[in-house]
């Protein structure tokens, strides 16, 4: 049986490997466009590639868990590709933070630039603990916003709500982060 938009997603839960073909001939650029802007900072393109091929594992192991249409199937695949982008993110950055803790002379690299990398770093983490307690819809904003640097526009089309809905969340989000806000750097990554 050929691989169809309207039975891949049947065919990817009974483990065929042609509906995994299909998957990833399908939506590889936007798995590819997703994870490179979370991981391009980094500058490893290996590290990139990497992280793709662990988001269609990832999708071939727990396709039995999906329930919805192909919609849904594209935006839990969004999903997907950005959490695992995000923790590939922080295992590449721990890795970094220990080789730069673990060299003696800091001068030699380039100086402030990785300072402010690593306090960056630093003050996504916390934003990342600070928002466990966000509906998901709410993460899901955040997320999109301030890691992906997705545009209100952008944000509102791939979760079906409307552009003021979207800043109005973002709004209040942003609230209630800065009541919680125990690291005052914090401020600096909605700027």
């Amino acid at each position: 049986m050929r691989t169809t938009d309207h039975n891949f997603i049947k065919r990817l839960k009974r483990q065929k490997e042609d509906a995994l073909e299909y998957t990833v001939d399908k939506y590889l650029p936007l798995v590819k466009g997703i994870t490179y802007k979370v991981l391009s900072p980094l500058g490893n393109p290996g590290l990139v590639d990497e992280c793709i091929n662990d988001v269609f594992l990832t999708i071939w192991h727990h396709a039995n868990q999906f329930e919805g249409d192909t919609d849904d199937f594209r935006k839990w695949l969004c999903v997907v590709t950005k959490f695992k982008a995000i923790d590939t993110y922080r295992i590449a950055n721990k890795r970094l933070e220990v080789e730069i803790v673990g060299t003696n002379d800091l001068e030699v690299g380039s100086g402030p630039s990785v300072e402010n990398e690593i306090l960056l770093s630093e003050n996504k983490n916390e934003l990342l603990k600070l928002m466990c307690g966000f509906e998901v819809i709410d993460r899901d904003i955040f997320m999109m916003k301030f890691f992906l640097d997705m545009t209100s526009e952008e944000i509102a089309k791939n979760i079906g709500l409307t552009k003021a809905a979207v800043d109005n969340r973002i709004y209040r989000g942003k609230k209630r982060l800065k009541l919680q806000q125990t690291n005052n750097n914090l401020g600096e990554i909605f700027a």
